[in-house]
């Protein structure tokens, strides 16, 4: 049995449950670390969810659900990454008062640094232990683009930050085409799909990945990508296929999960699924989607085991276990064997 390469999780990514005042300065403490990218959404109302990040700077968001450019809320916001967490101002999609509200927090390296590994000059603000990077970079036509990961990336996902494209994500098991053909849009229901060197002739290595002549990356627009690498006992990107039954899937991931999102991409029109172990109980864990600024859910369609090496699902909703093949990115709770004291096993929910 493998031991964890990192056996506290959450000192690089944690989930933080809060209730929104609607006020300026509303302080959320227990984070565990200073976050370097939160992505914060309104539970019981809908909004759009809201994305920021050290890189860019406090002012700055994204809308995950959309494809709209990136916008300034300084005012109403994001008030300040913190030692120990972050701090809200007034703003419904961060705060809105009575709100219940979840904010996904992961760690990097503060505001960034000049990366030259690829042919244009990135700003990239990287974890290694953790296998995450935040890059920021000004696009050009068949570049590439330094990462700082230092192992290939297992999946990176794109936005531009000055024109409403959709967010183009890359992930290791993506298929059909060759490698650097694959693509699918984190704002939208659409199926994994392919494009001629939508990723350039660059590829993804250890370094870099690269970007194509199309769309965006032909405009000079100013451009953001989170990637991502896997690290036993922490993070897991891979694929499963569904069998369309309530008895579903099992699939090991090395760890208690604590974060979880899977998309259908073998056929279909079927919404991102993001799941965590703050929201619910097993079997009972409420839903959201990336892709849509709905609040959460709970019904017969959203049962998950959150297991000690992994998870089944309840169920054979199409979004997340029908007879379809599906992605997923999970980050843990606790490692399945941590290299530590006695290394005692987790033991599921």
């Amino acid at each position: 049995m493998a031991y964890a390469s990192i056996t506290k999780p959450s000192l690089y990514f944690n989930t933080k449950l809060y209730t929104g005042n609607g006020s300026a300065g509303n302080a959320q403490t227990g984070v565990g670390f200073q976050p370097d990218f939160l992505w914060i959404k309104n539970r019981t109302a809908t909004q759009e969810h809201w994305l920021a990040d050290a890189v860019r700077g406090t002012t700055k968001f994204l809308e995950s659900n959309s494809n709209n450019a990136e916008s300034s809320d300084g005012a109403t916001g994001l008030a300040s990454f913190d030692s120990d967490g972050f701090t809200v101002n007034g703003s419904a999609r961060t705060n809105q008062n009575s709100a219940s509200m979840v904010a996904w927090n992961w760690k990097a390296n503060g505001s960034g640094s000049a990366n030259t590994d690829g042919s244009i000059t990135s700003t990239v603000s990287v974890n290694t232990t953790a296998g995450f990077s935040i890059v920021k970079y000004e696009a050009s036509a068949n570049a590439t683009i330094g990462h700082g990961l230092g192992v290939k990336p297992a999946m990176v996902i794109t936005k531009s930050r000055d024109d409403a494209t959709n967010w183009a994500s890359w992930h290791k098991d993506l298929t059909g085409g060759d490698e650097e053909d694959r693509i699918v849009n984190l704002n939208t229901t659409a199926a994994g799909d392919t494009y001629t060197n939508y990723w350039g002739t660059g590829g993804f290595t250890s370094s870099v990945f690269g970007v194509s002549n199309t769309g965006f990356h032909n405009n000079s627009n100013s451009m953001i990508a989170y990637c991502f690498a896997e690290k036993k006992g922490y993070s897991k990107f891979g694929s499963y296929t569904g069998n369309g039954n309530a008895d579903g899937t099992f699939v090991y991931t090395g760890f208690k999960p604590a974060f979880i999102i899977v998309k259908r991409t073998s056929s279909g029109t079927q919404n991102w699924c993001l799941m965590d172990n703050k929201r619910g109980l097993n079997p009972d864990v409420y839903q959201l989607h990336p892709n849509t600024s709905g609040v959460e859910t709970l019904g017969s369609g959203d049962t998950l085991d959150l297991l000690s090496n992994g998870f089944k699902f309840r169920t054979d909703d199409s979004d997340k276990n029908g007879s379809a093949t599906y992605i997923y990115m999970a980050f843990a709770e606790e490692p399945l064997v941590a290299n530590v004291g006695a290394s005692i096993p987790a033991t599921a929910r």
